[in-house]
């Protein structure tokens, strides 16, 4: 029966096309199908669509049984109804954007949300502030731009449905993170912003039709003639200010409620001031038939120049989120999945469906839907969005493929080897989502001078208005609503997220990804760039040159003994001996495998101790010099040894290939007055050898993880600010010491999640452009900050003696903040000639 009633109502009231789950009409264009009770149901949108499947797939489709009316419209579908559902707390639902934090017992959950209804920095503020306030919030980061919020809890003290309501309860909404859905937003944002700048823009050309004829007149119109001159203006004026300006007196008033003060506070108190006051002189003018002063141009012109400069930034500051979010879209929606590898035709099935060991068929100009492995086929694939690197890659059999790259050549038959939150895309999304709800020290600075800003200004134009009322009262309003809105704390808060912004998308797109908030600042200042050596400075793929037999065992059976030893290791001397090693060759039995970091292998072999690594530590083992013969090879290049513990067994000479972007970026770094030093564990001959031909003077091998840290360590000590590039387990403790670090896109997951960047391409030349964009983006934070402070401190004076009038404050408040978005933009056009030009 209540279904009935709903759908009827829902037909009722919207046609056919009513959305099944809200009921709002679906767009003719739309296409969001769900089956639900075996009946496929029409949605509106993405959003809709995504909660019914959710409500289906956990089992809840009574709701749609036992509901006896529709909300009346989508915000109302999303929170509030999946709230009383405790959908957003099902563990099912929360798969997509919940994910537990390590080393919390499973308790502490983080959550990647996306809030509705930011419109200035003041708003992160206020939601950053309440969330955290929440019994069970551990901590919360949103960033400004991007409007995504990221947020931690402990699941055993608060619910996210109650986080949620806490947000909705300050006038904010907050979803689960959606490309889709933060696209919906943002397209909504630009049709409200539009619709309220076309009031403003019509009120005041008309009330300036009907105010400038009464300036011309200079009293000589009849004061009947200039009462309908007035009235008509308050009727024109009246729409601006109650629908245009609307959203700045319901943030003001949100923000007092609370008992704080937001930018928007000095702009609805000069609005409202103006237009209280120019309506008390009309009423007044009209009993005594005088003519006092109004301000309904004035007040129209400011609230049409401020949402004209509101609209363009937000529209600049879209456009650079759109370059950052680029890669979350890149994923297509649906795959072809081959029963069989001479399958053919095969079904079309949604990308979420699919499962490791899955066949798919990858057509040219199609997007590989998950990481795998190419079975048949030989083609190219394009990884630009991925790495930044422009040249396509050859993909022939054996050979991996990455979700999210562009297969350009032939047709490929790919083995699915990872699927959703596992795959190299996924993990980029999460560094990059790590990246844009931290901030840096700059930023917190500026927003808390911007928050003392507003209060500061409060009390100078309370004391203009009190002074202007002794020396001449008919000046004292307007030079009070001058004052109230011709500053820009905005501008100061603007000033260094939206040049971050912009950089951390340009930078993406050379294929040096951002992960933490202070990465870009510190590249940028950074004196001392050290590097490791295997891996970095060098390709990391070892061939094995040299075979030395020292003991009992063949040169076939101690290579055989120690890629044995090393087959769970993931370091390039490991890969280096299983590559040399003939394929269907069997391996000894190992027992009891023991790594030590940045020494070797340990393990038993026939009831003996075996070790593989570094002279030094076989040499511990057994405690026998070198024989002198192999003392020669031991002093060349990379050298691995083996033996037991009765002696030495073999030594293995490795050569290593130096990538060809070394040379230019050392150049470049010591043009632009850098430090450079190599670490590395390696012999240190072979780290001289590499030394000698990039021109390091500052070269150290042999070292072990606590020696590469004392060494970062000393150099801090004297003051220089340490970038870190390195790659492998062995770096992840440097790299987490430097001020910045830079780890290698092939490098191990764990030095990934140290590194401050992860250079995707592992191209050295976009590090190299990286370092530049950088310290361009700080200059540009720094131009952003001076004009931030210098406009106000010329403008409020200016505006407190009265040489400024509330239309003119209108424009300088929106230029301010327009010209910080517009300059960081400018980043964007700096980056493209030198990838243009092939530096990279």
């Amino acid at each position: 029966m209540a279904e009935a009633a709903v759908q009827a109502d829902q037909g009722g009231a919207h046609g056919e096309a009513g959305c099944y789950h809200c009921g709002l009409p679906i767009p003719p264009d739309a296409n969001f199908p769900v089956t639900v009770d075996g009946a496929t149901r029409p949605m509106c949108c993405a959003g809709c669509q995504a909660v019914a499947e959710a409500i289906v797939g956990n089992g809840l489709t009574d709701y749609y049984r036992h509901r006896d009316t529709l909300p009346e419209s989508r915000r109302e579908a999303m929170p509030d109804e999946l709230k009383e559902l405790g959908l957003f707390d099902h563990p099912d639902f929360q798969k997509t954007f919940v994910r537990s934090v390590d080393g919390a017992g499973g308790e502490e959950k983080e959550a990647s949300l996306i809030l509705e209804g930011i419109t200035c920095a003041a708003c992160v503020w206020l939601n950053e502030t309440h969330i955290a306030r929440q019994p069970g919030v551990t901590s919360v980061d949103i960033n400004y731009a991007t409007r995504r919020a990221r947020v931690r809890w402990d699941e055993s003290r608060i619910k996210l449905s109650a986080i949620l309501g806490a947000i909705s309860a300050i006038g904010y909404l907050a979803y689960p993170y959606d490309t889709a859905r933060s696209e919906q937003i943002a397209k909504a944002e630009r049709k409200n912003a539009l619709w309220r700048l076309f009031v403003a823009g019509f009120g005041m050309m008309q009330v300036m039709m009907y105010a400038v004829p009464v300036y011309l007149a200079g009293g000589d119109m009849t004061w009947d003639q200039e009462q309908l001159m007035r009235w008509a203006s308050l009727a024109l004026t009246m729409p601006v200010v109650l629908y245009s300006a609307a959203p700045f007196f319901r943030n003001a008033w949100r923000d007092l409620r609370l008992l704080r003060v937001g930018m928007d506070v000095p702009v609805a108190l000069g609005v409202g001031s103006a237009y209280v006051a120019s309506l008390w002189a009309m009423v007044d003018g009209w009993m005594n038939q005088t003519n006092p002063p109004v301000y309904f141009d004035s007040v129209t012109m400011f609230v049409f120049f401020l949402l004209w400069g509101r609209y363009l930034e937000m529209m600049a500051r879209q456009k650079a989120v759109r370059g950052v979010e680029e890669i979350a879209r890149v994923l297509p929606a649906f795959a072809l999945r081959l029963k069989a590898i001479t399958d053919r035709e095969g079904e079309r099935v949604a990308v979420a469906a699919l499962a490791e060991g899955d066949l798919l068929l990858v057509k040219p100009g199609e997007v590989f839907p998950a990481d795998g492995v190419v079975l048949e086929g030989r083609s190219s694939a394009d990884e630009s969005l991925l790495t930044g690197e422009s040249r396509p890659v050859d993909k022939l059999p054996g050979e991996p493929v990455t979700g999210g790259s562009l297969n350009i050549g032939s047709p490929l038959v790919v083995r699915v080897e990872r699927v959703g939150e596992e795959t190299r895309l996924a993990a980029i999304q999460r560094l990059m989502e790590r990246a844009s709800t931290e901030k840096p020290k700059v930023v917190q600075m500026a927003d808390r001078i911007a928050a003392r800003f507003v209060v500061v200004l409060l009390v100078l134009a309370l004391l203009t208005l009190v002074w202007w009322l002794r020396t001449d009262p008919a000046q004292a309003l307007w030079i009070f609503v001058s004052v109230l809105v011709v500053s820009c704390p905005c501008a100061l808060s603007l000033a260094t997220p939206a040049a971050l912004t912009v950089a951390t998308g340009m930078l993406s797109r050379q294929g040096l990804l951002v992960t933490r908030g202070h990465a870009i600042e510190a590249l940028a200042r950074a004196t001392h760039f050290v590097f490791d050596k295997t891996g970095t400075l060098t390709r990391g793929r070892l061939r094995l040159e040299l075979t030395l037999p020292l003991g009992c065992l063949s040169a076939d059976e101690a290579l055989a003994l120690a890629v044995a030893l090393e087959q769970g290791s993931e370091h390039a001397i490991g890969l280096g001996l299983k590559n040399a090693l003939p394929m269907g060759t069997p391996l000894p039995a190992v027992a009891r495998v023991e790594a030590l970091t940045a020494q070797g292998i340990e393990a038993y072999f026939e009831g003996r101790r075996c070790r593989v690594g570094r002279v030094d530590y076989v040499a511990a083992l057994h405690g026998l010099p070198l024989p002198e013969h192999a003392r020669a090879a031991a002093a060349q290049g990379t050298v691995v040894a083996l033996g037991d513990e009765q002696g030495w067994l073999a030594l293995f000479a490795l050569a290593d290939e130096l990538r060809p972007e070394a040379g230019p970026l050392v150049a470049a770094l010591k043009a632009q007055g850098a430090a450079v030093s190599i670490l590395s564990g390696d012999t240190p001959s072979a780290v001289a050898q590499v030394a000698a031909q990039l021109g390091i003077p500052d070269a150290h091998g042999g070292l072990s993880p606590q020696d590469k840290h004392d060494f970062i360590s000393r150099l801090q000590a004297t003051g220089a600010i340490v970038a870190m590039v390195g790659d492998g387990v062995n770096d992840a403790p440097v790299l987490a010491q430097a001020q910045v670090s830079v780890a290698m896109g092939g490098g191990t997951e764990l030095a990934r999640t140290q590194g401050d960047l992860v250079l995707l391409s592992e191209n050295l030349g976009h590090l190299a452009l990286g370092v530049l964009a950088a310290r361009r983006t700080l200059a540009v934070i720094r131009q952003n900050l001076w004009w931030a402070f210098l406009y106000n401190f010329l403008a409020v004076p200016l505006a407190m003696t009265g040489f400024i009038t509330p239309w003119m404050a209108g424009i300088g408040m929106s230029t301010s903040s327009l010209l910080v978005v517009l300059n960081a933009l400018r980043l964007q056009r700096s980056a493209a000639a030198p990838r243009a030009t092939g530096t990279a």
